[in-house]
């Protein structure tokens, strides 16, 4: 503006000094990050974003109490200019114009303050931060386990941080830059120079490209250790437990193994894809026609590409006999079966979804096979049908028809194609019948361990008078366990279907004093809890997303004496730990629990899943 009109005399009153801003940090009512990480000089530790300094102390955005696997690492300089820091801290009415400073004021008022300035800038360029740059090839060192089981890792020389996939502690390798977002970076692993300490030998063939589970080449007791610090990491810096409180070893607990590392898994799902996804190494092998067609598992990062599995050593083998019935057959130009294309959305077959159950009488292990197609077209499949069925524990065979253009399993219409609807599964002594779509723990074996951890945690008198709440219930597998001790259990889900599914279980188990009600715990209104009496203790078992802020207020202020948290992910579970323990200062919310016991359960080996149990207690 003042090139336009510099004699003009009445320009220094049109031209008005800036507004400064009174509140310098802590400023910003929503703040969006990709980092899930900050570092300190001795490790690296996940930050909430309510550490930040440019958002309110411990902050969310209004409604959601969103998920703090997302970070940020700050990095601000002080001005030291001195008529910077003048300029700033003036009023409006008393600035100086800028035009109106000296020289010697803008260059910093004095040699003094200039040469000050420059040592500073020099001790600034000492501690300048290392960025590489994308393409480029570095040394690192892996340093532990993070965020979806990456590997946390420094460039060598430097404490600049980076993300890898299947970098393991205490491996050095070579890596390329692919990816930077400011304060870290993502690479590719290029060459190992140094194995990690504690490397095993994968049993599965797949275990370099599948994303299912890819710390198999890691020890088991390895694993364990990674997933055990990254919750006490979360529970530490997230949820504000510090390290210096006196109890905080008693409260942290031990991780429970899984005593079955293979073959754990109850439920599996494969996709059918047009054209088999090849490594590097293997592009050359790729074929043309049906013999390229794949059944398998999603390459991780890719909606469309299918890496062909023959056998998966996480499921049951009569489930892997099944697969590998499917795979010689399925292929056969004379049968007309086509894999659906994720892009061009041609195609019939979309999933092959096997689930394992167990015969209630007899112990023997019984197979759901469910076939997702675009269409109903039941004599395409009959071949299949007939194949499959002539296996023993094959039971029950579905028929999901999704038209949709999504890559969901779950289906429009579902048609039963051979033998019973259901399955069954026994679990603490209850019987469970299991649709197609319905939802079960998927560690049958794992389950037992932890819902004996959550009854222990409940700690029923037994005498039939106590309330039970269970939120996020399911199928009602967690209240149905406690009613035979309780006085009446009322379970909340939004999914319609697995209410149904739990009236379901409480009739086969000749329950009668649990309650199962369908709604969305997100969009909790002002009434909700006045069908319920106070309940003696809350089942709390949301997903990942972690507890929404509304729920997290209606349980302040209901004030039941005991909350039992089971969660999925860590980060979000230490986060509404922090609110129930700790509130949310500026909301004007009081925390009123104790956290008296974290548990992290393994019940997924050789992936960086976790389950805990936590216990909190009315102070």
């Amino acid at each position: 503006f003042m090139s336009l009109s510099r004699n003009n005399p009445g320009l220094e009153t049109v031209l008005k000094p800036i507004v400064p801003c009174d509140i310098q940090f802590n400023y910003r009512n929503k703040i969006m990050t990709n980092s899930p990480f900050i570092t300190t000089s001795e490790k690296v530790i996940f930050l909430p974003l309510s550490s930040s300094l440019l958002t309110k102390t411990h902050t969310s955005t209004p409604m959601l109490a969103t998920t703090p696997a997302h970070a940020l690492r700050l990095r601000y300089v002080v001005p030291t200019r001195a008529w910077l820091h003048k300029f700033r801290c003036s009023s409006s009415s008393s600035a100086v114009p800028l035009a109106h400073l000296s020289a010697s004021q803008l260059s910093g008022g004095n040699n003094n303050t200039l040469k000050a300035n420059k040592e500073e800038n020099n001790s600034e360029k000492k501690t300048a931060p290392y960025y590489p740059k994308r393409g480029q090839t570095v040394e690192l060192v892996c340093e532990s386990l993070g965020f979806k089981g990456k590997g946390i890792c420094k460039v060598d020389g430097t404490g600049f941080v980076v993300m890898c996939d299947r970098a393991l502690p205490g491996e050095r390798f070579l890596g390329r830059v692919t990816r930077r977002k400011g304060s870290y970076a993502e690479v590719t692993k290029i060459k190992t120079l140094t194995p990690h300490r504690d490397l095993v030998e994968a049993p599965c063939e797949y275990a370099s490209y599948c994303g299912g589970c890819k710390a198999q080449n890691l020890s088991y007791e390895a694993q364990l250790r990674a997933k055990e610090e990254q919750v006490h990491e979360l529970i530490t810096h997230v949820g504000r437990f510090s390290d210096n409180n006196p109890g905080l070893e008693t409260v942290l607990k031990p991780i429970v193994p899984c005593d079955i590392q293979f073959n754990y898994r109850n439920k599996m799902e494969f996709s059918f894809g047009p054209q088999r996804w090849l490594p590097v190494e293997m592009l050359h092998e790729r074929e043309d026609g049906p013999v390229s067609f794949a059944l398998g598992l999603h390459a991780p990062g890719f909606f469309d590409k299918v890496l062909n599995v023959d056998k998966c050593l996480l499921q049951s083998e009569p489930a892997n006999m099944v697969l590998a019935a499917v795979q010689d057959c399925w292929r056969d130009p004379e049968l007309n079966l086509s894999p659906y294309n994720a892009r061009s959305h041609a195609g019939f077959l979309k999933h092959l979804m096997l689930r394992t159950g167990r015969n209630v009488e007899t112990g023997s292990q019984e197979l759901m096979i469910n076939f997702v197609t675009s269409s109903y077209k039941p004599e395409l499949l009959k071949p299949l049908v007939d194949k499959v069925s002539s296996i023993p524990e094959v039971v029950s065979i579905m028929n999901n028809v999704n038209s949709s253009v999504g890559n969901t399993s779950v289906g429009e219409q579902e048609y039963t194609l051979y033998g019973k609807e259901t399955i069954a599964e026994v679990l603490r002594g209850l019987t469970f019948q299991i649709s197609a779509n319905s939802f079960f723990q998927t560690n049958t074996h794992q389950a037992e361990v932890l819902y004996k951890l959550i009854e222990e945690c409940a700690g029923l008198k037994g005498d039939g008078s106590e309330v039970v709440l269970d939120l996020f219930c399911g199928t009602g597998t967690i209240g149905l366990t406690l009613a035979r001790r309780a006085k009446h259990v009322y379970g909340y889900e939004v999914v319609q279907q697995a209410i149904t599914d739990a009236h379901k279980n409480a009739q086969i188990n000749g329950i009668e004093n649990a309650t199962f009600i369908q709604g969305d715990l997100n969009k909790i209104g002002e009434d909700f809890g006045s069908n319920f009496p106070k309940p003696d203790i809350v089942i709390s078992d949301p997903n990942r997303p972690g507890m929404h802020m509304k729920l997290i207020k209606f349980l302040l202020n209901l004030k039941s004496p005991r909350i039992i948290y089971v969660s999925c992910n860590p980060a979000t579970c230490a986060r509404d730990l922090d609110y129930l323990c700790h509130g949310v200062e500026e909301k004007n919310i009081k925390g009123c629990y104790k956290l008296m016991s974290v548990q992290p359960v393994d019940m997924f080996p050789h992936t960086p899943h976790i389950e805990c149990v936590c216990l909190l207690e009315l102070s």
